[in-house]
């Protein structure tokens, strides 16, 4: 697959942006386990643009991490060209425009999938920014606002219009936030749209290996993009990777795998944020993960209650002990449904 001069592999896998998760600590992670192209975090181009310290830390992008792709945010079109300005000088593989972000402080107030109520502005603004920058810039979006303005097939043709390399659709309207089931029939519809010509990346849902190979098979998609199933689970690409190659299962990671990962993922934090804070970062995902272990519980909420990596260190290593030899359960059979 190609989005722009940027060549990926057939059926490429893909890190959604995911606030306060895709740093580069948990891209790295996710691309030692098969992911073919990682997001930023999501970016406000306004806080870019005011040079906003916490904001700017966002655009650190690591070789190792490659290919990358920052995701921008905002509703005024001159200050989305200003930051995109400023994204591609971190010198990503591409630019990414948010117009999928169901959050209530993004979306009501015009940004994010908050456009989908705006589509004449989204596509000035998606023009401006193609224009702005020599890198492929390409869009994430959703079926629409709500239930009645299911419009994606037409806001694709439209955003295609404007010169951007390739589309990614999350398969629910911003009135369902993450509810309910994702629907890959207008994700599909898109697809096979005869006048679309650019990339379509399905979102939402793809949570299991042989999902990803339903809906690579039945919706025609280019590439899936993997979200909230990733965290605590980042092997998650490796398992999907493996399946799709081979029509088999990975082997299922072990217990030490897992504490390793965790262990180098926190270290990573504390070096980048500090102690404290890298601890705080890292709770998201200390937080789900072990899914699986009996009598837990009580070392889960000693792990989540440490303030210090020495005394999480201790616990993780520990857990290596307590379960030793536990190995996660094979991945289960989806029903085709799902």
């Amino acid at each position: 697959m190609k989005i722009g001069n940027l060549e990926l592999r057939k059926e490429p896998l893909l890190l959604a942006p995911m606030e306060d998760v895709t740093d580069h600590m948990f891209r790295l992670l996710c691309k030692r386990f098969g992911a073919d192209l990682m997001y930023t975090e999501f970016i406000s181009s306004d806080a870019l643009i005011r040079d906003v310290e916490k904001t700017k830390r966002k655009l650190t992008l690591l070789d190792d991490e490659r290919p990358v792709g920052i995701q921008l945010y905002g509703k005024d079109v001159d200050a989305m060209v200003e930051a995109a300005k400023i994204a591609e000088a971190a010198r990503p593989e591409l630019i990414d425009l948010n117009f999928g972000c169901p959050v209530k402080k993004i979306a009501t107030r015009g940004a994010g999938a908050g456009l989908l109520r705006d589509i004449p502005l989204m596509v000035k603004m998606t023009e401006a920014i193609v224009k702005a920058v020599k890198i492929p810039v390409t869009a994430k979006t959703r079926l629409g606002w709500d239930e009645q303005s299911k419009i994606i097939v037409d806001v694709a043709e439209r955003l295609q219009d404007t010169g951007i390399k390739a589309l990614t659709i999350h398969g629910r309207t911003r009135a369902q936030l993450y509810a309910g089931e994702a629907d890959w029939t207008l994700i599909g519809a898109v697809k096979n749209n005869p006048r679309m010509h650019i990339p379509i990346i399905g979102n939402g849902d793809v949570n299991h290996p042989e999902k990803a190979r339903l809906y690579l098979n039945r919706y025609g998609v280019d590439a899936l993009m993997i979200g909230r199933p990733s965290i605590g689970r980042p092997w998650i690409f490796r398992e999907i990777r493996h399946y799709l190659d081979t029509g088999e299962f990975a082997p299922s990671v072990t217990i030490d795998e897992h504490v390793d990962m965790i262990l180098m993922q926190l270290k990573q934090s504390v070096d980048w944020l500090g102690e404290r804070k890298g601890i705080l970062h890292t709770r998201r995902h200390l937080a789900v993960t072990f899914k699986g272990l009996e009598n837990f519980r009580a070392t889960k909420i000693k792990m989540l209650r440490s303030e210090s990596f020495e005394e999480i260190a201790g616990i993780l290593n520990q857990i290596k002990k307590d379960y030793a030899g536990f190995i996660y359960p094979e991945q289960q059979h989806s029903n085709d449904e799902q």
